[in-house]
């Protein structure tokens, strides 16, 4: 059988320092656990526009369908503020989840022990939180028509439309049922089912999807704002929360702050299965391209390291290999190792963007 592929897209900015790390990773397992990978690499973003015109070319569409999995890095900075919108650097990163029909976006958070002091809330509230946002990422508000700016009588209105249909809806509210069974079993669906008619048919589908095939996952419905509220009141309740596009982004930058630093978050985008089962993805990490501290080595890599992670355990089925790989995080963090974003805690070791990838390296020799 031949390896799995990946296609690894760097991108803009701090993207392309943090992937270096990656690379190296990946290097390792293929070398110490003879799990390869065949790896390519191409253009996102910015430097695809420098060098081609354009955020994305149809070349690297067609590979992004065509591999298991796209490893990204960035895409962004002050660089191409003046361009169109047509060609600013974020619509490659919104043509290949479009063009891909990347449906479920998965955002973890989770609060690792050494860095629990970073959180604006308590330390007990949030040590040991592990949580699962999973927010539906081609449909709703964002979607929907009509939109636009238009003049009634003597003013002008905004009109944006929320819009699902059953399958939309059915097919993501799957997607976090699967997702529970490998987890604790416990999904909690968000909607505003007291206000809008899409929200009733929201929580009548995902109920419906539940009865009938995830009996044995405990279900709960809650308000959207009221999850807002208890996402920072009693974070560790949740395991699974599924929502829609506009809910779910906002709840997961709610959730997202609550460990404390954006440069520690992975994301993976996830739609329909391919011929071999394994289902179209990109992985991510959620920080942007940091084009402040580009090209220093004061970069955190571990959102993109924990991306991979996330990649062996959805594309590849290898969760075993993504908790050594999280494991070694942990270990190497507890160490006290930390990048220059992690350097308010006391006692810790400052390190270089290349100095945490050697230190995750040796922490995962040593799990050997």
């Amino acid at each position: 059988m031949s390896n799995p592929s990946l296609l690894i897209l760097p991108g803009d900015g701090i993207g392309p320092e943090v992937m270096a790390e990656v690379r190296k990773i990946i290097e390792w397992f293929g070398d110490r656990r003879d799990l390869k990978f065949d790896v390519t690499e191409d253009l996102v973003g910015g430097c695809s526009y420098d060098v081609h015109g354009v955020p994305l070319t149809d070349e690297v569409m067609n590979k992004a369908q065509s591999v298991d999995a796209v490893l990204l890095g960035a895409v962004g900075g002050p660089k191409y503020d003046g361009l169109d919108f047509s060609v600013k650097p974020e619509r490659g990163l919104l043509r290949l989840r479009k063009e891909m029909d990347l449906f479920a976006n998965l955002r973890p958070a989770q609060c690792f022990d050494a860095l629990a002091d970073f959180s604006s809330l308590k330390r007990e509230v949030v040590a040991g939180l592990d949580i699962m946002i999973v927010r539906e990422l081609t449909s709703g508000i964002y979607f929907g028509e009509p939109r636009g700016i238009i003049t009634e009588g003597n003013e002008r209105v905004g009109i944006n439309t929320q819009r699902y249909t059953e399958s939309e809806i059915d097919r993501v509210a799957r997607s976090a049922f699967e997702l529970a069974r490998k987890r604790d079993g416990r999904v909690c669906s968000m909607e505003k089912a007291n206000v809008m008619e899409s929200g009733i048919l929201w929580r009548e589908v995902v109920q419906r999807v539940h009865d009938a095939d995830y009996p044995d996952i405990e279900l709960s419905h809650m308000y959207a704002d009221n999850g807002g509220m208890q996402l920072v009141r009693n974070p560790k309740q949740f395991d699974v929360i599924v929502t829609d596009n506009l809910f779910g982004d906002l709840l997961s930058d709610v959730a997202a702050m609550l460990t404390g630093s954006l440069g520690m978050l992975p994301s993976a985008s996830l739609g329909a299965p391919m011929e071999n089962g394994r289902p179209k993805a990109l992985y991510e990490p959620v920080h942007g391209s940091a084009p402040d501290i580009a090209g220093q080595g004061k970069a955190n890599p571990i959102a993109c390291i924990l991306s991979f992670a996330m990649a062996l355990r959805y594309s590849f089925d290898r969760g075993d290999e993504a908790t050594r790989l999280e494991k070694a995080v942990e270990q190497v963090l507890a160490d006290g190792v930390r990048t220059a974003d992690l350097m308010q805690t006391e006692g810790g070791r400052a390190a270089s963007t290349a100095e945490m990838g050697d230190a995750i390296i040796a922490a995962l020799e040593g799990s050997l």
